[in-house]
């Protein structure tokens, strides 16, 4: 309960909860939508995808019906909140390239998902991660051309991208008609060292970090969903805070309202 207290008393509107927290509450929506709105907050998006079991993945055909019943159940609690979107995290760990075959199981069981979570009202959006099955442009882009568009979309994560060698604006561009949700992170700056992190408590250097302490480019993201009318939300996130989650959470937020000129307290 702190992190919702915290992101309230930030001033944020909205959350995405790590799906295990949300499952607690897949017998009882109300209370869940109680809690919710005790802080103020609404549920974005819940993050989904594969089981999170070990070496569960989406190009592993013998998987696809456990996938489907995961993701089923989180999209039932996902619409009853309100919300319309559950993201596709792919699976790992990541041991090579995937082949077109691979790519191909891949897509059945991502489409079929898709088309089952569509059907409750919510947009299945495909979220390229770093050291899963999904990496690459190239895993990105096959996918996305085997996929029915209207039923498979797009979940960019501004650091995942970046750290993979792709530009996030212009994947924005190619997908604009399949951009249905977005997660904005920092990746850290090549050669960082502790020093660049005043805050940090330790000597070990994140891989990613508070928004405006890395290397990513915000003005040109923005500039690009601006262009192709982006109307969702645009969900912060940290995986691992350099002082408290507390401090970096209102380090990503004063950096989104004084620097992105993007108001989150108060906004609708």
């Amino acid at each position: 309960m702190q992190a919702l207290k915290e992101a309230s008393k930030l001033g944020y509107r909205a959350i995405e909860p790590w799906p295990s927290f949300a499952l607690q509450y897949e017998q009882n929506i109300a209370q869940f939508k109680e809690l919710l709105a005790q802080y103020n907050l609404e549920l974005a998006a819940l993050y989904g995808g594969v089981t999170g079991a070990m070496s569960s993945k989406f190009t592993d055909p013998s998987k696809r019906q456990e996938i489907l019943d995961y993701n089923v159940r989180l999209a039932r609690i996902v619409s009853q909140c309100g919300a319309g979107h559950l993201v596709l995290g792919p699976g790992g760990p990541r041991q090579r390239p995937a082949s077109l075959e691979e790519l191909k199981t891949a897509t059945a069981t991502i489409a079929e998902t898709a088309k089952r979570t569509f059907e409750l009202g919510v947009k299945a959006c495909l979220h390229p991660h770093l050291w899963t099955e999904v990496q690459n442009e190239n895993e990105l882009d096959a996918i996305m051309e085997l996929c029915d568009s209207d039923v498979v979309f797009f979940a960019p994560d501004t650091a995942q991208l970046t750290g993979a060698g792709m530009n996030p604006a212009e994947l924005i561009r190619r997908y604009k008609d399949r951009v249905a949700y977005v997660h904005l992170k920092d990746v850290t700056k090549d050669g960082a060292v502790a020093e660049d992190f005043p805050m940090l408590d330790g000597n070990e250097v994140p891989i990613f970090c508070e928004l405006g302490l890395g290397k990513i480019d915000f003005d040109s993201i923005i500039e690009a969903l601006n262009e192709v009318q982006y109307q969702g939300w645009v969900t912060v996130e940290i995986d691992r805070s350099t002082s408290t989650p507390y401090r970096s959470l209102e380090i990503c937020r004063d950096f989104v309202e004084q620097r992105l000129r993007i108001p989150v307290r108060g906004c609708e």
